[in-house]
């Protein structure tokens, strides 16, 4: 009796000592059957106002943001702008992927092994809300709660890092 009451001791402390930040960073590996190249996502990651994905192959970091609610066209010149938590400084990035009306919005970074300051800095500052403005000026807002300013944070900072790997 006495050795099964250690024994669960032991468990409790070495499950209370697991990192739940750790536990988050499960990543969807996928290697396409024709070029054989290994692609990393971080699946949807639902928001307040939207989700992203996280993508990443030997080329590039693909962050696609999904806007809910009809009416959101983005080409080339929609913007979206990253207010960061206890800063007054943001970030405005273009869209980089094609012109759509389903919402959809492309942040598009080069994978290579030094990371982009900018891409850093989404990885490790906490985002509070993203504005996106669209062809026709309307803009459309994502807020991030604490838990999903840590799930964003902690995705991003561990896919960038996997995806170093993928570099040919």
């Amino acid at each position: 009796m006495k050795y099964i009451i250690i024994a669960a001791l032991f468990f409790s402390t070495v499950a209370a000592a697991q990192d739940p930040i750790a536990i988050w960073c499960k990543l969807n590996k996928e290697t396409d059957p024709f070029t054989k190249e290994t692609k990393l996502s971080t699946g949807f990651i639902v928001l307040q106002g939207g989700s992203v994905t996280i993508d990443a192959d030997s080329r590039e970091i693909d962050f696609l943001f999904s806007i809910e609610g009809a009416d959101k066209c983005f080409d080339n010149n929609a913007t979206a702008v990253i207010f960061f938590e206890g800063s007054k400084v943001k970030t405005t990035f273009r869209n980089g992927g094609t012109m759509n009306c389903e919402g959809l919005f492309h942040f598009i970074f080069k994978n290579s092994a030094t990371v982009n300051s900018q891409l850093k800095k989404l990885t490790t500052q906490k985002i509070t809300q993203i504005v996106f403005t669209g062809n026709n000026k309307k803009e459309a807002t994502i807020n991030l709660t604490p838990v999903d300013q840590q799930a964003f944070m902690t995705l991003a900072s561990c896919l960038v890092k996997e995806a170093r790997g993928l570099i040919k």
